[in-house]
């Protein structure tokens, strides 16, 4: 069994999720790296100073959550923290969007992260203190035009949230829904331009990076189970 606290953070070789690996291993965490392409990800690991586990995953696969959640049980023996990030965020009319959009925006934005939170629960209950984070998104209060099967899936897990703190408190379990407004990612870009949506009306990831720190460290234990919403403004 490792030392230190252990945390997974899922879409970690960019954006947020890379900005809070990064973060939490400054704070003393053995990060789990974990995102799909092998790449990006080994970049990501390069780019963290401290020793860091690399785990390939499509979090639509449920077999390879599972799969992940036994390996950190079985190479590092505890899991203080779950980051739940990756996100799948189709731009599409509904009229356009297709069954295998919707089962793949699911797939991603709600059942691999309820798989991860269902396995590693009971390793959770075992230890004396757990957080859960869901990066969530402004969307799932007021969805942007084409974001029907992105918003709608990424509600999910603002009730997953509220579902965590509540089974979880008798055994310090606590869950945070995060939910930003537009943030400056290579998935932001991937469907909007800079002249559509201006560099300045984006979140940096180091700022929700920061978010998701305070509700880990304690600092935000008054919202445990809400959603917390994160704007240019805030």
């Amino acid at each position: 069994m490792i030392d230190q606290p252990v945390a997974l953070v899922t879409g970690a070789s960019s954006g947020i999720g890379l900005a809070t690996s990064k973060l939490l291993s400054e704070q003393g965490y053995h990060v789990v790296l974990a995102a799909r392409q092998a790449g990006p990800l080994s970049e990501a690991a390069a780019s963290i100073e401290s020793p860091t586990t690399v785990a390939r995953l499509d979090v639509a696969d449920q077999v390879q959550c599972r799969a992940l959640i036994d390996r950190i049980s079985d190479e590092l023996g505890r899991l203080d923290v779950l980051v739940n990030n990756a996100g799948y965020a189709p731009l599409l009319p509904i009229d356009q969007t297709d069954d295998r959009t919707i089962e793949q925006a699911y797939r991603v934005n709600a059942i691999g992260p309820a798989s991860l939170i269902a396995h590693a629960w009971p390793m959770f209950r075992s230890q004396e203190a757990s957080c859960i984070v869901n990066v969530s998104t402004m969307g799932t209060d007021n969805p942007f035009p084409g974001f029907f099967a992105y918003a709608s899936s990424k509600a999910a897990v603002n009730l997953m949230t509220r579902s965590c703190a509540k089974e979880g408190a008798e055994f310090n379990i606590r869950a945070f829904a995060v939910a930003p407004g537009a943030v400056e990612t290579p998935m932001l870009r991937s469907l909007f331009d800079t002249e559509t949506l201006p560099e300045s009306d984006c979140l940096t990831p180091e700022e929700v990076a920061d978010v998701i720190s305070s509700c880990i460290s304690g600092e935000m234990d008054d919202k445990n189970g809400e959603v917390i919403w994160v704007s240019r403004a805030d």
